[in-house]
């Protein structure tokens, strides 16, 4: 890939999403907040594939706050990865 076709997709998804640092400071504050309280499930209790999750989640709405709430696929992939989630806690289930 050019350098270019770099800048040109970085500009496209700048016009959707709105500037990166704005929706890194927003995504990093989300993310943040899931540890804070000493009593937190962030520390230990989840698994791998829910941490991602919410990791994705606080992506996709940092997305969605800074950039064009209207933009179905970022709230498609929120549903994507519940439903990741729950598949799995459905299968291990008693």
């Amino acid at each position: 890939m050019q350098l270019t076709d770099i800048h040109a997709t970085l500009a496209e998804r700048g016009s959707r999403y709105g500037a990166f640092e704005d929706h890194a400071t927003i995504s990093q504050g989300i993310k943040i907040a899931y540890g804070l309280h000493h009593k937190s499930n962030w520390h230990g209790k989840l698994a791998y594939d829910q941490r991602e999750a919410l990791e994705m989640f606080a992506h996709k709405i940092a997305r969605i706050l800074n950039g064009d709430p209207n933009y179905a696929d970022s709230w498609v992939d929120i549903a994507g990865y519940a439903t990741l989630v729950a598949d799995r806690l459905a299968k291990e289930a008693p």
